[in-house]
């Protein structure tokens, strides 16, 4: 009897330990492919700002304001729970440039400025969302 209970007490550790290891690489392998998926933007889009407020400190797009070369890239990222956009121009003009349409929650825009000058872009949904891009 005593023999029976020491047989299965270490078929039941085995068992564990197989499990565990199982379950370690099984997390290993998920953790590798959330870190794939992490974004790196040029201008973030921080939380909370959809509610007024975020202009008084000038953090409704960080940075608001972004010095780059012609014909380099911007990304922008969504890292709010809300919608927003970046679309050119201001909230009463929008001057038709680029426009990202609705962006979801961790979604990016990307665009390439190919000419000098200062881009003015708000958010449609979120007036007081406003950031400038100054190509040199």
């Amino acid at each position: 009897m005593i023999k029976k209970i020491t047989i299965l007490s270490v078929i039941g550790v085995a068992l564990i330990a197989i499990l565990a290891s199982s379950l370690s690489n099984n997390s290993d392998d998920e953790n590798q492919e959330t870190s794939d998926v992490i974004l790196k933007g040029d201008i973030i889009m921080p939380t909370k700002v959809s509610r007024p407020g975020c202009e008084v400190k000038d953090i409704c797009y960080i940075p608001s304001k972004i010095f780059i070369e012609k014909g380099k890239q911007v990304t922008w990222i969504n890292e709010d729970s809300a919608f927003h956009s970046v679309t050119s121009g201001f909230y009463n003009e929008p001057t038709e440039l680029f426009d990202s349409g609705y962006l979801d929650p961790f979604e990016s825009f990307s665009l390439t400025f190919d000419n000098e000058g200062t881009y003015d872009y708000f958010c449609t949904l979120h007036p007081w969302m406003k950031g400038q891009v100054i190509v040199e």
